[in-house]
């Protein structure tokens, strides 16, 4: 992992792969591992054009793995409490996330910041492209189809699955907004994202 994460971030990485092994469950650190593989593929793909963009990330740092694992970590822990799906569900809304910002900015069309639909540049927080869109979609989706492996939830539940780590993407470009206008930062945005996939997953 090292070049994807530097040194802070890999051990952070590591203490909360070895909280999920041994305090939540194997199947719930592969689906994390699966996320881990995705948001990397995500990130390396055109990553040329998006060096040229100036919104290539080669190296990501303990904040980013602090608030995009700490909810599903936790979820875990409280699964013989709560079920696997609210850990399930804020997987799936941060894949989404991170393929809707990664793949997103590659769009030929500008994004539209959700605050009065204007045309923004590529990168900006708060802003939605209509291929950002599909490929959070994308995101949730391959993570509900690991979902039927790992956990063997039935295809209903992985369809339930798509669409709520969907909406919780959708959260963080609506909160995302504030960011923009400096209320917040990308790491409470990934907080609320991985959040509010947890709750729709509870209520599924």
């Amino acid at each position: 992992m090292r070049g994807i994460l530097d040194r802070r971030g890999l051990m952070l990485a590591l203490f909360f792969g070895i909280i999920l092994a041994s305090l939540g469950g194997l199947a719930y650190l592969i689906l994390m591992l699966l996320f881990f593989v995705l948001a990397v593929a995500a990130t390396k793909y055109e990553y040329e054009i998006k060096k040229e963009l100036g919104l290539y990330e080669h190296e990501r740092g303990f904040e980013n793995v602090l608030f995009n694992g700490i909810v599903p970590v936790i979820l875990a822990l409280l699964s013989r409490q709560i079920g696997p799906l609210p850990f399930i569900v804020s997987v799936a809304a941060i894949t989404a996330d991170k393929f809707g910002s990664e793949i997103g900015v590659l769009d030929r069309q500008k994004p539209l910041f959700l605050f009065g639909f204007k045309e923004v540049k590529p990168g900006t927080s708060g802003a939605v492209s209509k291929v950002g869109l599909f490929a959070s979609l994308l995101g949730s989706t391959l993570i509900g189809i690991g979902a039927t492996i790992i956990f063997m939830v039935s295809p209903e539940k992985a369809v339930q699955i798509a669409i709520g780590g969907f909406l919780g993407s959708l959260a963080d470009s609506i909160f995302g907004v504030f960011e923009e206008k400096g209320i917040g930062t990308k790491g409470t945005t990934n907080l609320i994202c991985s959040i509010i996939g947890g709750l729709i997953g509870y209520y599924i």
